[in-house]
C-alpha cells in the first residue's frame, strides 16, 4: 500500500512539474510582450525581460503622430497615426466576414445534416479532399479575379469576398452538431405546418447556441489575425487599406522602422489581442460545447 501510494505521489508530482514547465513556456512570451509594451527603453529593451524604465507613451504614440512628438522638425513617417485606421479596417473585414461566413457555414451544415440529395456524398468527400490543400495555392488566381473582375485590387473589401467565398466548405463540425439534434423535432414542426426555413431559423438555431458561438468565433478569428492573404491582396503600397497584421509586421521588419516602432509594435500586439481574448473569456463555455458537440460521427 505504501509503495502504491508513493508511486501515485511521485507520478502526480512529475505531472504537475511538467504542467508548470509547459505553463511557463506558454506564458513567458506573452508576459514579455506585455512588459515590452510599457518599456521606455526603445529597441534596447529587447534583450531584457524587465525594462529599466516604464511608460504608457507607447500606447499613446500608437494612435498619434509619433515623429513630431519626438522631434517637431522631423518629417512625419508614413506609419505615424495609422494604427487606428488599420484597426478599423481589420474590424470591418472581420465583422462583415463573420456575419456572412456564419450564415454560409450554418446553412450548408444544416442542409447536409437534414437533407438527402443526389451528389451529397460526393460533395462531402470532394470537400474533404480540397481541404487538404493549403489556401495560399489559389492566391494568384484570387488576386487576378479581384483585380480584373471586381476591380478591388488594393482594397480590404476584396478580403471580405475572399474570406467569405469558401467558408461554406467548413461545415464538418457544424454538421456534426446538427446531427445530434433529433430529427423528430423537425418532423413535429412540419406536422404543425412549419416550412424548412422556419424550422431552421426558429427552432434549430435557438437549440444550437454552442455551435453558433463556435462558428462566430472561428469566422471572426480567421480574418482578424491573417497576414499572408491580406498582404498579397491589399498590397504593401496601399497603407490606408492595410490591416493591423500588415501594419505591425512592417513596424518590425523594415530597417527604417524597427528602431523607432519596436515598443509601439508590442503595444499594438496587445491591443490586437484584447478583443479576441475577451471573446474567448466570455464565450468559452459555448466554444467548448460547440467543439465537443460537433466532434461526432455524422
Amino acid at each position: 500500500m505504501r509503495s502504491l501510494k508513493a508511486r501515485r505521489i511521485l507520478g502526480n508530482t512529475l505531472i504537475y512539474l511538467l504542467l508548470i514547465v509547459m505553463s511557463i513556456i506558454w506564458i513567458a512570451p506573452i508576459l514579455w510582450l506585455v512588459l515590452q509594451s510599457f518599456s521606455g527603453d526603445g529597441i534596447a529593451s529587447r534583450v531584457r525581460f524587465v525594462p529599466n524604465t516604464w511608460t504608457f507613451n507607447n500606447y499613446i504614440y500608437l494612435f498619434s503622430n509619433f515623429t513630431n512628438k519626438v522631434d517637431p522638425n522631423a518629417s512625419v513617417s508614413a506609419l505615424d497615426g495609422k494604427f487606428f485606421t488599420w484597426f478599423m479596417n481589420t474590424f470591418i473585414v472581420a465583422i462583415v466576414t463573420c456575419i456572412i461566413s456564419t450564415m454560409f457555414v450554418l446553412m450548408t451544415a444544416y442542409a447536409l445534416s437534414r437533407f438527402r440529395f443526389k451528389g451529397r456524398g460526393i460533395f462531402m468527400k470532394l470537400n474533404l479532399i480540397l481541404g487538404m490543400f493549403p489556401g495560399f495555392l489559389s492566391m494568384i488566381i484570387m488576386y487576378w479575379v479581384m483585380k480584373e473582375i471586381f476591380h478591388l485590387d488594393g482594397s480590404y473589401w476584396a478580403l471580405v469576398i475572399i474570406y467569405s467565398a469558401g467558408t461554406g466548405m467548413g461545415f464538418f463540425i457544424s454538421k456534426g452538431f446538427f446531427d445530434t439534434i433529433s430529427k423528430s423535432i423537425d418532423e413535429a414542426a412540419m406536422i404543425d405546418g412549419a416550412t424548412k426555413s422556419q424550422i431552421f431559423w426558429n427552432i434549430i438555431l435557438p437549440l444550437s447556441k454552442p455551435i453558433v458561438i463556435y462558428t462566430i468565433l472561428t469566422s471572426f478569428m480567421s480574418p482578424w489575425g491573417d497576414y499572408v492573404t491580406s498582404s498579397y491582396i491589399v498590397g504593401l503600397q496601399n497603407i490606408d487599406q492595410w490591416t493591423v497584421a500588415i501594419g505591425l509586421y512592417q513596424m518590425v521588419t523594415s530597417n527604417d522602422y524597427v528602431t523607432t516602432y519596436y515598443t509601439q509594435f508590442a503595444a499594438g500586439a496587445i491591443c490586437v489581442a484584447i478583443p479576441t481574448t475577451l471573446l474567448f473569456i466570455f464565450l468559452q463555455k459555448y466554444y467548448v460545447s460547440g467543439v465537443t458537440g460537433g466532434a461526432v460521427k455524422g
